[in-house]
C-alpha cells in the first residue's frame, strides 16, 4: 500500500500511511471520514476547521489542536509511531498567532505543510531548508492571503507541489488553480485523491 492524500474540500484531507494509519487535518468539508483516525490535527477553533466528531476514531487516536499545538506559549512537535507533526506560525488580521498553527507532517518520506488559516509569516523563510514535499495554502483573500500572496509564499517556500485551498463558497478550485500563478502547482479539487 502507498501513502495517499485526499482532499475532502476547504481545508480538510486524509492522508493515508504506507501501514494504513490515517491522519485527518481540519475536518469540516465533504465526505471520507468513515475510516478511524490515528491522528486528528486542528489548526484552530473555528468551526469549519474543529468538526472532530465527523471522524471515526481509532481507540489510541491522538487529536492535536491548537491548544496542545501551543502549549507552554512554543510550537511543539509530536512523534506518534513514526510519524512527526511539527506546528508552526499561522497568523493574519482575523486569526490570532496564540489561537492558530499550522502543521508540518512527515510520514513515509513524505513532509507536507498545511499552513492553516494564515497570511505570510515569518517562519516562512525558513522553511525552504525542509525541502517539503508539499504545501497547502489558503486563497480566500478575504479570511486569508489572496491567491497572489499565496504564490509569493509558494516561491518563497520551495516545496515541490503547490497546491490552492481554502476558496470562496462557490469558488471552482480548478479554475482558481489554473489561474494562479504559484511554481510547481498540483490542481487539486474537492473529493481528489492522490498518491503521494
Amino acid at each position: 500500500m502507498s501513502s495517499r492524500l485526499l482532499f475532502q474540500g476547504h481545508a480538510s484531507f486524509r492522508l493515508t500511511s504506507d501501514d494504513g494509519r490515517i491522519v485527518y487535518v481540519d475536518p469540516y468539508k465533504g465526505k471520507g471520514y468513515e475510516l478511524p483516525a490515528s491522528i486528528i490535527l486542528v489548526t484552530h477553533q473555528h468551526t469549519d476547521h474543529n468538526r472532530i466528531k465527523r471522524c471515526a476514531q481509532a481507540p489510541d487516536c491522538r487529536i492535536i489542536t491548537n491548544v496542545e499545538a501551543l502549549e507552554s506559549g512554543t510550537h511543539n512537535s509530536f512523534s506518534i509511531e513514526g510519524i512527526l507533526v511539527q506546528a508552526v506560525e499561522a497568523a493574519n488580521t482575523r486569526h490570532d498567532p496564540k489561537e492558530c498553527v499550522g502543521y508540518i507532517v512527515a510520514l513515509d518520506g513524505i513532509k507536507l505543510y498545511f499552513c492553516g488559516d494564515t497570511s505570510m509569516t515569518t517562519q516562512m523563510e525558513t522553511l525552504a531548508a525542509l525541502e517539503l514535499n508539499y504545501a497547502f495554502f489558503p486563497g480566500d483573500g478575504l479570511f486569508n492571503m489572496s491567491p497572489e500572496e499565496a504564490a509569493e509564499c509558494a516561491r518563497l517556500i520551495g516545496a515541490k507541489h503547490n497546491v490552492l485551498t481554502h476558496l470562496k463558497p462557490g469558488f471552482s478550485y480548478r479554475r482558481a488553480a489554473e489561474a494562479w500563478t504559484a511554481p510547481q502547482k498540483l490542481i487539486l479539487e474537492p473529493g481528489d485523491e492522490i498518491e503521494l
